[in-house]
Order: structure tokens, then C-alpha cells, then sequence
């Protein structure tokens, strides 16, 4: 798995969770939505994972180079 599909895939969960979390505003209000409570913490350990993966990959990779930050600025 390449640096840049774990960069889309954890932009997608984020996304979802998003999604997830208007459902969990439904469930405040009184609407049975306890499946997507359920949904929300396996999507949320993806994230978590995701991200473990993306560190890993980049210091493979060497990390960021020196004097950038992301969105390519460099200082």
C-alpha cells in the first residue's frame, strides 16, 4: 500500500465519519440509529490505523523534506 493511497483512504474515512456523526446527532434527538454508534468506532480505529500506516510509510520514505510544510510552502 503506497503513501498516496493511504493519504486518500484516510481522507475517505474522514469523510465518513462526518457522515457518522450526523447519524449520532439523530440518536441524541431520540431516532434508534445504535448501529451506527458501532460504525462510528470501527471507522474511527480505521482512521487510527490508517494513520499508523501513513507515519510508517513516510519515514520509510524519510519523512517531509526540511524546510517545507504541507501544502508545499517552504520557509
Amino acid at each position: 500500500m503506497g503513501l498516496d493511497h493511504v493519504r486518500s483512504e484516510i481522507e475517505h474515512m474522514r469523510v465518513q465519519v462526518g457522515r457518522q456523526k450526523e447519524i449520532l446527532q439523530l440518536q441524541r434527538a431520540g431516532i434508534s440509529t445504535a448501529a451506527a454508534e458501532l460504525l462510528l468506532a470501527r471507522m474511527l480505529a480505521k482512521i487510527e490505523d490508517l494513520c499508523g500506516e501513513r507515519d510508517r510509510l513516510r519515514k520509510e520514505q524519510g519523512g517531509l523534506p526540511k524546510g517545507r510544510v504541507l501544502g508545499g510552502r517552504s520557509w
